[in-house]
């Protein structure tokens, strides 16, 4: 099964051999025919056969576990046929069910790899970019994520990407398994949008229809827009809005799962039942109890304080909208809208390459905000960092968050203000990457100075940068 793989990853011309030995294989062990057609998506193989999905759920965290458990499978195996022997044969019928178990994995693996690694030739339809991102999902729960968490478009469902658990399974350490597999995937789907005839597609409602929105696609709509008009450009922004409605749901449950401020008990807490502090009111009135008619009388209800202590503060988000930058501008500029929605949170947002833009006046939408971006060109953080001092009115009050690859040509200006602004007493944030892959080049001149200061750059999954706003905001 896994030469057949290889052989049609590296090689586009069928191996009749490995096909039919693979044919052979799949339908002994009860598998469909279908999984060995690569033109049939891993969702018509389900739709087909729905018992299978739950066998693609966590399908290759179950290899990297049998992977590290090889080891003491092998230290038993001595004891393990001493036991068949005793049995009369009962552990050669355990072993072949084992091996044939390690086949249908094998199976279903190739199936998965082979749909998302092996993606279509030539021009691409609305229908095949779609298909391939659903494949991409579903080699995504296969590693234990959510659909889309590994490919930096929304950062997952209800999973927290690698570091967490997604998609209901569990997640492998993707870092020893499969070396930066989130960046390629979305290389993969960058390079299919980019072979896309996206103004034909968007102007057929129909087509523009079957496109699943993802950070690759957005970029090459927000690169675009100016050139689209009529039908065309509604469909761009009704997809561009959708994505921003996806991205924005998941970073507000990331925002609101930690709290903001410390108790204020000087509040009187809300008598709802939420809010009830049952341990308490049961303790408080043990008194009561009744020891005849086994029953607690209450006649006192305590309740927990929920309001909380918070002082005004200004978060300025600074962010390079360079072409290389562009899933870092979708991400904050969501972000910065959530915090913006904050009690007592000031929120300031500006965008820049050779240009400075202020965007302030729309980080509540960030799909305003996003539209009167104009992504690509070079940098020059000097025009940007213009526009943000003024803004620092009380340095102890104000964290600056400045996300750009930091490749600018005026390196020692920008740095010395930069460094100004950390000693005024607000916080820098240096940001080198915002996205769920986490992958990021970083001007190796200015993150060795970041480091001298005291502020080394972030980079990594977005939830870093929301635990250090929140933290500066506790």
């Amino acid at each position: 099964m896994y030469w057949r793989l290889l052989a049609r990853l590296f090689d586009h011309e069928e191996q009749a051999a490995l096909e039919s030995a693979s044919l052979a294989v799949v339908e002994d062990i009860g598998l469909p025919a279908t999984l060995l057609d690569p033109q049939t998506s891993v969702d018509s193989v389900v739709q087909r056969h729905p018992g299978l999905a739950a066998e693609f759920e966590g399908l290759m965290v179950q290899e990297a576990e049998a992977d590290t458990e090889a080891e003491a499978e092998a230290e038993a195996e001595a004891e393990a046929e001493a036991d068949a022997d005793a049995r009369g044969g009962e552990g050669a019928a355990d072993d072949a069910r084992d091996r044939a178990a390690e086949v249908r994995r094998a199976a279903l693996v190739s199936k998965v790899l082979l749909n998302v690694f092996h993606p279509p030739p030539g021009t691409v339809t609305a229908g095949q970019l779609s298909r391939w991102q659903s494949d991409a999902g579903w080699l995504e729960r296969a590693l234990g994520c959510g659909p889309g968490e590994l490919r930096g478009g929304r950062a997952g469902g209800t999973g927290a990407g690698p570091a967490g658990t997604g998609g209901g399974g569990r997640t492998p350490d993707l870092g020893r398994l499969i070396p930066e597999i989130g960046p390629e995937l979305g290389s993969i789907e960058a390079g299919l949008v980019k072979r896309m005839r996206l103004r034909e597609v968007l102007a057929d409602p129909h087509l523009a229809g079957q496109l699943t929105p993802s950070m690759s696609l957005i970029e090459q709509l927000l690169r675009d827009k100016d050139n689209l008009s009529g039908v065309a450009l509604a469909n761009a922004k009704a997809l561009i809005r959708r994505f921003v409605d996806e991205v924005a749901e998941v970073l507000r449950t990331q925002v609101e799962k930690s709290t903001v401020g410390a108790l204020d008990r000087s509040v009187p807490p809300k008598r709802v039942f939420r809010n009830l502090d049952l341990d308490r009111t049961i303790w408080k009135n043990l008194t009561n109890w009744s020891p005849e008619e086994e029953r607690l009388y209450v006649d006192r209800l305590f309740y927990r304080h929920t309001a909380r202590k918070t002082t005004p503060q200004r978060l300025i988000v600074v962010v390079d909208q360079s072409g290389s930058m562009v899933d870092s501008m979708v991400n904050c500029t969501i972000l910065a809208s959530i915090f913006a929605g904050l009690p007592k949170v000031d929120v300031h947002l500006i965008a820049y390459d050779t240009q400075a833009l202020d965007l302030t006046p729309w980080v509540h939408d960030p799909f305003e905000t996003l539209l009167r971006t104009n992504l690509g060109g070079g940098t020059d953080g000097t025009v940007a960092m213009a526009l943000a001092q003024p803004k620092i009115a009380e340095p102890r009050n104000t964290v600056v968050v400045w996300i750009s690859d930091f490749y600018e040509w005026q390196t020692e200006p920008l740095f010395e203000s930069m460094a100004a602004i950390h000693r005024s007493g607000a916080k820098f944030i240096p940001v080198g990457s915002v996205t769920s892959s986490g992958r990021a080049s970083v001007n190796p001149w200015f993150r060795e100075r970041f480091k001298d200061q005291g502020t080394p750059v972030l980079s990594g999954h977005i939830r870093k940068l929301v635990h250090e706003l929140k933290t500066f905001l506790t």
